[in-house]
C-alpha cells in the first residue's frame, strides 16, 4: 500500500510543478476547459457574495433614514411618582401605573389631546419603561419612575428609561 500512496503523492506534486510552470495563457485556457457545472457553481457563488454586499450597503440607508425621521426638538427627564398606584387593589397596580405615567407625560409635556386624534397615537412609552414597570411583578410596580421625554418635530412624544449617570 506504501507505493500507492507514493505514486499518488508524486502525482499529485508533478501536477503541482506543471500548474507553477504554466505560462499565464496555458493557466487560463485550462480554466476555460473546466466543466460548466462548476462555470454555473462558481456563477451562483459570485451572484450570492453581491447580494450580500447589497444588502450590507442598503442596511445603513434605513437606519440614517430612521435617525433623520426623529429629529428632536425637546427632551427632558422626569422623575415620575408613581405611589398613587399603591391605593389600588394588588393585581392593579402595574397597570395603573402605566396609566398614571401616560397622564403625569399628557399634563407635562402638553399634550392637545383632539377629537380626531388620539393619545395613543402622539404618545409612546418604550418597551424598556414599560419591562422596568413591570419588572417586579403585577403586584409590585416601583414607587417612582424616572424617564426620558423625547418629543419629535411632529409633535410625538416617546419615552425612554433615563439613564443613570
Amino acid at each position: 500500500m506504501e507505493t500507492s500512496e507514493k505514486k499518488t503523492d508524486a502525482k499529485e506534486d508533478v501536477g503541482k510543478e506543471t500548474e507553477e510552470e504554466l505560462p499565464i495563457e496555458e493557466a487560463e485556457a485550462e480554466e476555460e476547459l473546466e466543466e460548466p457545472e462548476e462555470r454555473a457553481e462558481e456563477k451562483v457563488a459570485e451572484e450570492e457574495v453581491l447580494e450580500e454586499e447589497e444588502e450590507k450597503e442598503e442596511k445603513p440607508e434605513r437606519i440614517e433614514k430612521e435617525e433623520v425621521e426623529e429629529e428632536i426638538v425637546e427632551e427632558r427627564i422626569y422623575t415620575i411618582p408613581l405611589g398613587r398606584a399603591w391605593i389600588s387593589p394588588p393585581k392593579k397596580r402595574a397597570p395603573r401605573a402605566i396609566r398614571i405615567i401616560k397622564s403625569f407625560m399628557i399634563k407635562h409635556m402638553k399634550i392637545k389631546i383632539d377629537a380626531t386624534e388620539e393619545e395613543a397615537e402622539r404618545l409612546v412609552i418604550s418597551n424598556e419603561v414599560n419591562e422596568k414597570v413591570w419588572s417586579s411583578g403585577i403586584k409590585n410596580p416601583p414607587r417612582n419612575i424616572r424617564v426620558r421625554a423625547v418629543k419629535d418635530k411632529e409633535g410625538n412624544i416617546t419615552l425612554h428609561l433615563a439613564e443613570e449617570d
